[in-house]
């Protein structure tokens, strides 16, 4: 069978979240503090604009871009939170969609992406599939952007850097002078930033500044999945300013042939999601985020997140995933660190999820804390 499977599998391994997903179906009544799904359904108002489509016969495929009236609306957004003149606009199935077309049109074997360590875990899987090199960037202990890290990465094959922000799986929210500084390092050696701000809607303690505002040399990419609570939809989208259409129109390119477009029906969803308030949703998780932080902060060495619905948090002893494991036989669903960095220190815990069910999640982790 190796002889049948082609080589680029083996570069890949199956996602550790999905794995404990799965286990998740197999217990009775875990906590789940495993999947970054919200916990609340698509607003009913989106749902009536998703099924108004489906009714008005919006079933077929859109434009390879995407529906217009989305781009459109998508295009002004842009622009009023960018310093671009112009922007081009693709929708992506989801913003994973919109990694994979990014790398596709980008990397090639031998390329360097500079990855701040801990990451997404898709980050690290496409490039290596790609035959890309990783070059991680370790933001421990807390989590913050380190400029002068991510400048001494720097080498004459390095092609892009990725920034994530909020953060999966550490929940940081990078300051001002954080993105102002990677920019201009990025400007600097002339390399390309992916940005990935699919959790722009959640952040707490102040804005979210966007790498867009200071570098034209960007990736952007967003979606509906989190702040919306489409994460079955699948629908996000990639943006350039007018420096890398050439970029985008590669990526457009390659859609064709592989996502085709976006579900059409979801795409009329979207146009009216840009128009909904999400600001209760975000009130609610600053909620759950504080009840998570204050149970855990006395037991669990925990830089307190400030944005998306996850919690970095250090495991007690050597390795997370043994503690890890330990959760999992109480019933507590968590997933180790070490499916999103190179080190087994800690392990992420989503917080989209019912307020009981954090405390009892906080009270069984405190728990265990003491077990040998």
């Amino acid at each position: 069978m190796d002889k049948i499977i082609a080589d680029r599998c083996s570069k890949i391994d199956a996602s550790g979240i999905r794995k404990v997903f799965a286990l998740a179906a197999k217990m009775k009544n875990p906590v789940n503090f495993s999947i970054g799904q919200p916990d609340f359904d698509v607003p009913n108002e989106l749902k009536q604009a998703a099924i108004d489509g489906i009714l008005a016969g919006q079933n077929k495929y859109s434009q390879t871009a995407g529906d217009e009236e989305l781009i459109a609306k998508l295009a002004a957004k842009i622009k009023a939170e960018t310093k671009w003149h112009q922007s081009a606009v693709l929708v992506t199935s989801g913003v994973s969609g919109g990694i994979l077309l990014s790398m596709l049109a980008l990397i090639n074997p031998g390329d360097e992406v500079i990855i701040p360590d801990p990451y997404f875990v898709i980050y690290k899987h496409i490039i290596n599939m790609l035959g890309g090199k990783c070059v991680y960037v370790d933001t421990y202990p807390d989590f913050g952007l380190h400029p002068e890290k991510i400048e001494q990465a720097i080498t004459n094959k390095t092609k892009m850097l990725i920034v994530n922000s909020p953060c999966n799986p550490t929940g940081m929210v990078y300051s001002n002078d954080e993105i102002k500084a990677v920019a201009d390092i990025a400007a600097k050696n002339d390399i390309i930033v992916l940005s990935d701000e699919i959790y722009e809607s959640f952040t707490y303690d102040g804005p979210c500044p966007s790498i867009t505002r200071f570098y034209d040399k960007t990736i952007l990419l967003g979606g509906f999945s989190k702040a919306y609570a489409m994460t079955g939809w699948r629908l996000g989208y990639a943006a350039v300013s007018e420096t890398l259409a050439p970029v985008l129109e590669q990526m457009t390119k390659i859609q064709q042939y592989t996502y085709v477009c976006a579900p059409m029906p979801f795409q009329k969803a979207a146009a009216a999601a840009l128009n909904f308030d999400v600001t209760e949703y975000v009130n609610q998780y600053r909620a759950k985020r504080d009840l998570l932080y204050d149970g855990l902060k006395d037991k669990f060495e925990i830089v307190k997140p400030n944005g998306a619905f996850y919690a970095f948090v250090k495991a007690p002893n050597a390795s997370a995933a043994e503690f890890v494991k330990k959760a999992i036989e109480n019933n507590v669903l968590i997933i180790p660190g070490n499916v999103f960095s190179e080190k087994d220190t800690h392990f992420r815990i989503s917080y989209a999820t019912s307020n009981e069910q954090i405390e009892k999640g906080v009270k069984i982790l405190k728990s265990l804390v003491n077990i040998d």
